[in-house]
């Protein structure tokens, strides 16, 4: 490993790669600001360009748009209320409160600074521990996959303290329109009701689009404020909040990192999971969790800090097994074939310069991403000072051509429309609409893995054995019922404490 440390920073140094990471981090920052147009998006487009490279240069330029894709959304999800990746719903709860409050460029920079210092913690475990954790996620299976989701599920019980029951039907309304579709086992129809287009299934990021972005719209029609909210420049905000996060966040922004890692090295979990379960965990470890959800600062690095954390978790199984961690290794994956490389442990040995040269580029770009992103913020975050009309115009427009984009058919921007609805009148009646995004991600995994762990277990000649035969699935399910109970716990010690106080 040392002996390419030198030959790796001079490749990343000179001139020409240089610009690609800088022009990568920018246009990948852009891209996930953007509703609708994804990571996986961004760097499937640049791949073709990347065949007139050499695979050096290639590499570089789409982990600059993979890191700066992941963090884009956020901005987003922060200024509007809508997120621009599926991994940026979990920064709506504590970002759009927070620019409601007028604090947007705390905000913008908290989440730049999480996404910076997770990104660099993904690339370390990347660098140090891909051999002994890629062997660790080949022992995930369907049922540790389950169990997985089922732990992410149970942090509705922390979402939904103040009225668990309509947080419960919110997540249970979103898993029953994951099941729209071909059923996975036996491949009937479900819930079409004859209309031959709702066979390919409700896609996730239209719904989400819909949940956060045309349900906004709704709302700043029926507002008479002249903005979504105030906002003015500051100077020198960025440092600022760089000394709040390291003093107030160390033990948040190190759990964070560590779960989106671990998640990032199981294939198909990705950062929805890891950035939900991160924010939970965050809530659940934090003295003042009342604050959770109210516009504060510790939620938007525990979910920021996470989904970045991915990115070099979902690369350890791609580089070292050939197995893809997430859509977007699937695709860097594809153009290192494209070149003639094939991935597995090999490759530190036959292309260690690459692969090295790779892994360094991703830690310096995440330390180019706080001074790039603090740049951008400063233009991105004055999208506040626009009068209301031509933002939800705007809106509208994004949303649309987001949606079409996904798989170029007019069902996504209906999808879209409807799922606008359900958000706006979900927000009148009370049902949380982060709960029901939660359900609409986690529902397709959940019964994928449940069904493939039965057949599985019938095969083995026990159904129970297959759900709770291994250490892994019991430590989950371990970690669900503490998650379930432990918001119950907190509260009536609490409660206690405090009737203590008023004798």
């Amino acid at each position: 490993m040392w002996d390419y440390l030198l030959p790796s920073l001079i490749n990343i140094f000179s001139p020409f790669n240089l610009f690609l990471l800088i022009a990568g981090i920018a246009g990948g920052i852009i891209i996930g600001a953007l509703p609708g147009l994804t990571a996986t998006m961004g760097v499937a487009l640049m791949v073709p360009v990347t065949f007139a490279m050499n695979p050096i240069s290639g590499l570089i330029m789409l982990g600059g748009i993979y890191q700066g894709a992941i963090y884009g959304g956020s901005n987003s999800a922060i200024l509007i209320n809508t997120p621009g990746t599926p991994s940026s719903v979990a920064t709506t709860f504590d970002g759009w409160p927070m620019t409601q409050k007028g604090k947007a460029p705390e905000a913008l920079n908290t989440a730049l600074v999480g996404s910076a210092f997770g990104g660099i913690v993904g690339a370390i475990f990347l660098l140090l521990l891909a051999g002994p954790l890629a062997r660790f996620s080949l022992m995930f299976g369907a049922a540790e996959f389950f169990w997985l989701c089922i732990f992410g599920l149970s942090t509705i019980a922390a979402m939904s303290q103040n009225n668990i029951a309509k947080g419960l039907v919110a997540a249970a309304l979103g898993m029953l329109v994951a099941t729209i579709g071909l059923d996975p086992v036996g491949g009937a129809p479900r819930f079409t009701f004859g209309n031959y287009s709702l066979v390919q299934g409700i896609e996730v990021i239209p719904a989400m689009i819909g949940l956060f972005s045309f349900s906004q719209v709704i709302r700043l029609v029926g507002s008479s404020n002249e903005n979504i909210a105030s906002y003015t420049q500051e100077k020198g905000v960025i440092f600022r909040v760089l000394r709040s996060v390291f003093l107030k966040c160390k033990a948040n922004l190190l759990r964070s990192s560590v779960i989106g890692a671990m998640i990032g090295i199981l294939p198909g979990a990705g950062g929805e999971i890891a950035s939900i379960i991160s924010y939970n965990e965050g809530k659940r470890w934090d003295k003042n969790r009342s604050q959770y959800g109210k516009g504060c600062m510790e939620g938007v690095v525990a979910s920021e800090t996470a989904n970045n954390a991915v990115i070099g978790g979902s690369l350890i199984p791609m580089l070292t097994l050939g197995i893809p961690g997430s859509a977007v290794a699937a695709i860097i994956m594809g153009a290192l074939l494209a070149h003639g490389i094939v991935p597995g442990f090999k490759i530190f040995e036959t292309n260690g310069e690459l692969a090295y040269t790779f892994i360094n580029s991703l830690i310096i770009g995440n330390l180019l991403m706080i001074v790039i992103g603090a740049i951008l913020v400063k233009g991105i975050a004055k999208v506040l000072n626009i009068p209301t009309p031509y933002i939800g115009v705007a809106i509208v427009a994004l949303a649309a051509i987001g949606s079409y984009a996904i798989r170029n058919s007019m069902l996504d921007v209906v999808v879209m429309l409807v799922f606008g609805l359900i958000g706006y009148l979900s927000d009148r009646i009370g049902l949380d609409v982060g709960t029901m995004a939660l359900g609409i991600i986690l529902g397709p995994i959940v019964e994928d893995n449940f069904t493939k762990a039965i057949a599985l277990g019938t095969a083995d000649g026990s159904v129970l054995g297959g759900f709770f035969g291994s250490t892994i699935s019991v430590i989950l399910i371990i970690l669900t019922l503490a998650s379930v109970f432990s918001p119950y716990l907190i509260g009536k010690r609490l409660a206690k404490k405090g009737a203590n106080q008023n004798d």
